[in-house]
């Protein structure tokens, strides 16, 4: 196997057109963090690099629906995005954005150097233009049917739906975004990046050198060079992004995905002015984590543009994860279907690790997942309570309890003890080999399994008994209990820094290095700190507030996707004009005796004080309506409602929702106003 002396660890570029989510977290950043903390912790040398993308379309897309710029946009959610990543403990050396003048810099050399080489295509091509708009289309501006799986609104470049990437010119019955019409094809001149050229190599180096790869990494690339690469256009016609720095790129920006990765190099940049060798020593390790969804980009288009300059080294590993849904959904910004970082870390305070811990245990490392609040809430108190917080609360306690907090000396080890410390390295081994091959979720499974010791070490010698009769041999116990605590401060750091944090004040102990993991880790005499709880159990009423909060969202979705209902037959105007619609005032009101919907009403019409029945209650208390002035039908025929003669109807305006509102006038009139 390679030596490397150093890693360089990327991470996703999020869109900074909305905040981050669990699916972020679960897919990228988490994983990528476990990571670097546990190669920090064997003392390598490794960066964890990030940062906001902000030239996609999306961006754009946001501005024009808000009325506001792409600038506005970027420098709200970036913002968002960065604070909520340092408070949940993502530790970048440097999180960066692609609109920072380093990154327009790097990014335009990076470009010219390859246009000085030769290695673009220029060619004229027919794209979609929206003549209202009077501008070419990008990608995302381009919404029509998958050819694939027949989904409507897949956009151009992607459908979401199925995930297949697409040209805008495959879907079926397309229309622009922005004005909803179709639009037409019209010539326009792009630079290619010709990946059918660097075809025999990613062969070679993915389908020969990497077959360790993940295997949906692994069998999406395989897909896409077994169906033959083509030439992909670097550029697009946009006026948002990094300019085109050549002649003839005027009106033109890099295309996002040939800018955003780019995006790594200069926040290396940024961050240190030694970044050239993390990104061109053959001696230097690159992996990149990503979403199954920018497979393509960073193992086949990325290595493709590094190859072409020529001086940059390639990834080493791309291990991807699969996509986590919520509660049985798959997680869509569009639709705020999806538990948000920044509102988490509000509503949850001092929890971050029992996110981190379900994101984890859960990864959707080799298939979709699904969150679910309830399994969230399982595994906090079943897991995290009642598994590592009971085994460190026990052992503290009872240490405090019969040796006033000092750590006591172990005397003789019987078989049993001798068999736990073994296990203590064989857990680390197995932690290890899971983080090498980028298996966190098992890896945390093995980790778990110290404090599952632990537990099954402290209930089967049961010092509380022992202590009655052999206050020697609890010494021993409570050591070794200490020992596997003080290990377990070490061995969870990757998966929860926040929880070890807390549980070295407890034992009041300095951060350990990963190859001190092992036994005597903690010294006899040493004086811990009294514990608290490490984790809280979380109640039934917190969990049904976020259920209800999705319920909520769920619900609005539905109502603002309710199809408008279809306008009836055509009637004459003479019938229309028999219709007598008048302004009136309600005077009194009250509920109908066993009914849920039905009000009384006494309405002022000007012509005379008449009652209606209306079917309101729902939505309206009475004494809400005193003196409302509302639209009334007062030639309608009277009809008794449970034995009150109802004489006129109320107008109201039904929501998708079923949501009822008066139809008034916007300033006082005289009741009898007709309405016409």
């Amino acid at each position: 196997m390679k030596k490397f002396n150093r890693t360089l660890v990327t991470t996703a570029l999020p869109y900074a057109n909305g905040p981050v989510h669990i699916g972020h977290l679960a897919g990228v950043y988490v994983p990528a963090d476990i990571y670097v903390r546990y190669l920090r912790m064997k003392g390598e040398d490794v960066l964890l690099i990030g940062g906001s993308d902000e030239h996609g379309v999306p961006i754009t897309i946001k501005a024009q629906k808000e009325g506001i710029t792409p600038q506005d946009v970027v420098d709200k959610y970036h913002n968002i995005i960065k604070d909520s990543f340092e408070k949940f403990g993502i530790s970048f050396d440097v999180y960066s954005r692609t609109s920072n003048k380093v990154h327009h810099e790097t990014a335009s050399e990076f470009f010219k150097t390859l246009h000085e080489k030769g290695e673009f295509i220029e060619k004229t091509s027919e794209q979609y233009y929206d003549a209202e708009a009077n501008q070419f289309l990008a990608d995302r501006y381009i919404t029509g049917t998958c050819p694939h799986c027949k989904s409507e609104g897949a956009y151009g470049d992607q459908c979401e739906s199925c995930g297949t990437s697409l040209n805008a010119t495959d879907l079926i019955d397309p229309r622009s975004s922005i004005t909803g019409n179709k639009p037409e094809l019209k010539e326009t001149k792009h630079w290619y990046l010709p990946l059918d050229k660097y075809e025999p190599y990613l062969k070679q180096w993915i389908l020969e050198e990497h077959k360790e790869w993940k295997p949906n990494v692994y069998g999406q690339c395989k897909s896409w060079l077994d169906n033959g690469l083509h030439p992909r256009a670097v550029t697009r016609d946009l006026n948002w992004g990094v300019p085109v720095p050549v002649d003839g790129g005027e009106g033109k920006v890099l295309y996002v995905w040939f800018d955003a990765p780019i995006g790594y190099i200069s926040a290396t940049k940024e961050h240190t002015p030694d970044w050239e060798k993390y990104w061109k020593a053959e001696d230097s390790k690159m992996v990149h984590f990503i979403g199954k969804d920018n497979i393509v980009f960073h193992c086949i288009i990325f290595p493709s543009m590094l190859k072409a300059e020529g001086s940059y080294i390639l990834p080493e590993n791309v291990p991807s994860n699969e996509f986590l849904n919520l509660e049985g959904d798959k997680i869509s910004t569009s639709r705020n279907w999806a538990v948000w970082l920044h509102e988490y870390l509000e509503e949850f305070p001092e929890k971050q690790d029992v996110l981190r811990y379900v994101l984890t245990a859960n990864a959707p490392e080799t298939k979709d997942n699904d969150f679910t609040w309830k399994d969230y809430q399982a595994r906090n108190n079943n897991e995290l309570v009642a598994i590592l917080g009971n085994f460190v609360n026990r052992a503290l306690v009872l240490t405090h309890k019969y040796f006033d907090g000092k750590v006591p000396a172990a005397g003789e080890l019987n078989d049993f003890d001798k068999e736990t410390l073994a296990e203590i390295p064989t857990i680390k081994a197995q932690v290890e080999k899971n983080l090498e091959t980028y298996h966190f979720r098992e890896a945390l499974k093995e980790a778990m399994n110290l404090a599952r010791l632990g537990n099954k070490y402290l209930a089967d010698t049961e010092p509380w008994k022992v202590i009655k009769t052999d206050e020697e041999r609890v010494k021993t116990i409570m050591n070794i209990c200490l020992q596997i605590s003080t290990n377990l401060s070490t061995l969870m750091e990757p998966f929860l820094p926040f929880t070890v944090n807390k549980l070295r004040e407890f034992l009041n102990i300095e951060p350990l290095a990963w190859e001190n993991i092992g036994e005597n880790v903690i010294e006899v005499g040493h004086q811990i700190n009294k514990a608290s709880l490490l984790f809280e159990k979380i109640e039934d009423a917190t969990i049904q507030a976020q259920v209800d909060k999705l319920l909520a969202t769920k619900a609005a979705n539905e109502a603002a996707n309710k199809p408008v209902t279809p306008a009836k037959e055509n009637i004459n105007f003479d019938d229309f004009m028999k219709m007598d619609v008048r302004v009136g005032t309600i005077t009194e009101a009250e509920k109908v005796a066993k009914t849920k919907k039905l009000l009384k009403l006494t309405v002022d019409t000007g012509i005379d004080q008449r009652t209606v029945v209306s079917g309101i209650a729902e939505h309206y208390k009475p004494e809400e309506i005193i003196g409302k002035q509302v639209s009334i039908l007062v030639n309608l025929e009277p009809k008794k409602l449970k034995g009150i003669e109802s004489q006129g109807m109320i107008l109201m305006a039904e929501d998708a929702d079923g949501k009822l509102s008066f139809v008034s006038p916007d300033q006082a009139v005289k009741p009898g106003s007709e309405i016409r």
